[in-house]
């Protein structure tokens, strides 16, 4: 495993203890994220939360918060206002606020992504005083090759400078798209540009989707490129669409030994399943990102007992 990263420089001492402190706990001191992410409610609507693959209990928005609350994640990753309706009942999960999103409705096709901050960071300051919770840092996607990506940058580079100096880690979900792109969104010469991106915003994460060889394959090698690229920012993979359960264990293993990644950030993998499902699962991918394990020794704790 890598070793751990240091606090970026211009900052308080107050704020480095803090970014320290939170670092180690996300990461609980292997220098791996496993983060849950929970924003779909607006990136997806009400797709992956009803129907096909979803259990029963992904209806009731508090279905995220059970899990997070009883799994072993790095941070459970939402919008501020979803935090701030169950975050009073679950004040013991390390909460990563996400301050921007954007609905699926308006296809690529028709005009290219632009997601703005919902929050100012004076107003997560406020939060961070009165909420009672603990949040270890904030997430904002970026659409690099969208014509609005320049303000997205400069927003997302406002946000990491200003997250910093609160002692929050900041975590940049980086996606390739618009026109400009087009099909190419999983190109691993683009995606590790991506990656590079995000290190020059000065971002501790970046949360990419996993590239994809030439017949459209994943191929946990390509990950190389983008983890040069990125540097002293660790690369944290996107989880996709539910899978099975081995299957991602194996993948999740080769991203980490192959690619050389530093941990993952899933969803839908996660919260379709139903609470001790969700919970076992969890615990088997917390055990390769944090543990070490083997995809196979991870896999027996899938049966069994809720941990």
């Amino acid at each position: 495993m890598k070793t751990l990263l240091q606090a970026p420089i211009g900052i308080s001492a107050d704020a480095e203890r803090r970014w320290e402190e939170n670092y180690r706990l996300v990461t609980q001191d292997s220098g791996r994220l496993f983060l849950m992410a929970g924003d779909q409610k607006v990136e997806h609507l009400n797709d992956d939360f009803v129907g096909g693959t979803a259990a029963d209990d992904d209806a009731d928005p508090e279905h995220l918060f059970r899990i997070a609350s009883a799994a072993p994640i790095g941070c459970f990753a939402a919008q501020l206002g979803l935090i701030a309706r169950y975050g009073r009942d679950y004040p013991q999960i390390p909460y990563l606020l996400k301050l921007n999103s954007k609905t699926h409705l308006v296809k690529t096709a028709e005009q290219d992504p632009r997601s703005l901050q919902w929050q100012s960071m004076a107003q997560v300051r406020d939060f961070l005083r009165y909420s009672r919770i603990r949040v270890v840092g904030v997430g904002y996607t970026i659409y690099p090759g969208s014509i609005y990506e320049a303000e997205m940058l400069r927003e997302a580079a406002q946000l990491v400078h200003d997250a910093h100096q609160l002692g929050l880690l900041a975590v940049i979900w980086a996606y390739p798209r618009g026109k400009a792109v087009g099909p190419r969104e999983q190109d691993p010469h683009l995606i590790a540009g991506a990656a590079g991106l995000v290190a020059c915003l000065g971002a501790d994460f970046a949360k990419v989707n996993p590239p994809l060889d030439a017949d459209g394959k994943m191929d946990a090698k390509l990950l190389g490129e983008a983890v040069a690229a990125a540097g002293r920012t660790r690369v944290i993979c996107a989880g996709g669409s539910e899978t099975t359960a081995p299957e991602f264990l194996q993948r999740l293993q080769d991203q980490l030994e192959l690619g050389g990644t530093a941990g993952c950030a899933t969803g839908r993998n996660v919260h379709q399943r139903s609470l001790p499902e969700a919970v076992r699962f969890c615990t088997a991918v917390h055990a390769i990102v944090v543990k070490g394990q083997t995809a196979e020794q991870a896999s027996q704790l899938l049966e069994g007992p809720t941990p």
